[in-house]
């Protein structure tokens, strides 16, 4: 069973030559210089094109790889964008296609995720992007890793700590060599989406990247699951809250007490930076590990 690529040659680049570039545009250019844990055990990436937040994603696992990690496996926490379910969907056995070639999935550990209550769906999985952007970052920097591909619907019962606490005391107990990386973007902020709140001048954007940004951000540094996915569900800064909640659920379990911010951005920011071009809209964009 092989899920072909949904999104190369939109989000990121469809050619093996173009999208090693890329990866290397985004990669940063020396050792990050922040503070890092000696280990890391869990994630969060943004999942835009690779031109908007492809150089935050990359910097969460070069983090990894700074540290001197070499995992075994990476289980992805995706967000939902099409899938609506009241569990964890999993992508069951076989093998993710990229232009960098195949990553094999972690069957035993998928099978093992099943029996924490995750339902077994690889059609589900056919066009969500937010997993498939992070995959060829993995292929190109931890070549024999495998992967777990699980999409996390927000569910209303709180499902979604309770199963992250599962699959870190799994990993913990079975001394299980993976780090988990929950893919989600922040405030959807302007028209386009719907939400805007403050109006829709530069005040609205600073809004939503210094306040409701931050109130997510700040729950995931302290750790605190329950009120991360409360607080993103009621305030609309996350479209992958259920994930987040999960790694750091996760992470928890595995004896983690805080996250470390590495960037924060939007991609208002990123138009005028790269481009030189205004926007009355913007989404924001964390990179953080635990």
């Amino acid at each position: 069973m092989i899920r072909r690529p949904a999104v190369a040659g939109q989000f990121y680049a469809g050619t093996h030559r173009e999208c090693l570039a890329e990866i290397n545009e985004c990669l940063p250019k020396g050792p990050l210089s922040m503070v890092l844990p000696e280990t890391i055990v869990a994630g969060i990436v943004p999942h835009a094109g690779w031109v908007f937040s492809g150089d935050l994603a990359a910097m969460v696992f070069a983090a990894i790889k700074q540290v001197k990690q070499e995992p075994d496996t990476f289980i992805l926490f995706g967000a939902a964008h099409g899938c609506c379910d009241m569990c964890p969907v999993i992508f069951p056995e076989g093998a993710w296609e990229t232009p960098l070639g195949q990553i094999e999935i972690d069957a035993e550990l998928t099978s093992q995720l099943i029996a924490l209550g995750a339902r077994p769906d690889a059609q589900a999985h056919r066009h969500e992007h937010s997993i498939e952007v992070q995959v060829p970052f993995i292929q190109h920097l931890f070549p024999k890793a495998k992967l777990v591909a699980a999409i996390m619907p927000p569910a209303s019962n709180g499902y979604e700590c309770d199963f992250g606490h599962k699959v870190g005391t799994l990993l913990k107990t079975k001394r299980i060599n993976a780090v988990c990386i929950a893919s989600t973007d922040l405030t959807h902020y302007g028209p386009r989406y719907g939400f805007a709140p403050k109006g829709t001048d530069s005040n609205g954007i600073h809004w939503a990247h210094s306040t409701n940004d931050m109130d997510f951000i700040n729950h995931a540094l302290h750790m605190d699951a329950e009120h991360l996915l409360q607080s993103s569900l009621e305030h609309e800064n996350a479209c992958g809250p259920a994930g987040a909640a999960a790694a750091i659920a996760a992470a928890k379990a595995l004896g983690r007490t805080q996250g470390y911010l590495l960037a924060h951005t939007n991609s208002s920011q990123v138009l005028e930076d790269k481009f030189r071009q205004s926007s009355s809209e913007s989404v924001g964009y964390a990179a953080i590990v635990f």
